[in-house]
């Protein structure tokens, strides 16, 4: 899961699908991980507020820390899911040739919302956190859905 600094909307995602891989008893085949395209906050915590609202669903985010995404990612992985059309552009600059089917939108999971991109809460108020929470949730899930039909 990669945003713009990885202290907000990829944390979250790698929060709520790391949840949902351990309900289903998957750890053992799905790894899960979260960056950021821009090396901003290397090394920091997610976002106070992403924690906050990630602790009101019962979910920890505290031991996360921000990275920046690299080209080794798109081997590590099978999947790299931008949380919007900015990062998925930066993710495609330093996507290594032959491996372009692995980025998605990570909103292209969601069946229940038809938004594309999750919006960067960072400078809105308390209420943009908890609706990243749900878009996220909501693409979680067709994620793991699809990776279960796919892979497992």
């Amino acid at each position: 899961m990669v945003c713009m600094g990885n202290i907000c909307r990829s944390p979250t995602a790698h929060g709520v699908f790391q949840s949902l891989v351990d309900e289903e008893g998957l750890s053992d085949c799905i790894d899960v991980d979260s960056a950021g395209t821009h090396a901003y906050h290397v090394g920091e915590s997610p976002d106070p507020r992403s924690q906050q609202t990630a602790m009101r669903h019962g979910l920890d985010l505290s031991d996360q820390r921000a990275r920046q995404a690299v080209a080794e990612d798109f081997h590590r992985f099978d999947y790299v899911l931008a949380m919007d059309q900015d990062n998925y552009y930066n993710l495609q600059m330093i996507c290594p040739p032959g491996l372009e089917e692995k980025l998605h939108l990570f909103m292209d999971f969601s069946e229940e919302y038809s938004e594309r991109e999750v919006p960067d809460p960072y400078y809105g108020g308390g209420r943009g956190f908890e609706h990243v929470f749900e878009m996220v949730t909501s693409a979680a899930r067709g994620l793991l859905q699809q990776i279960k039909e796919r892979h497992c």
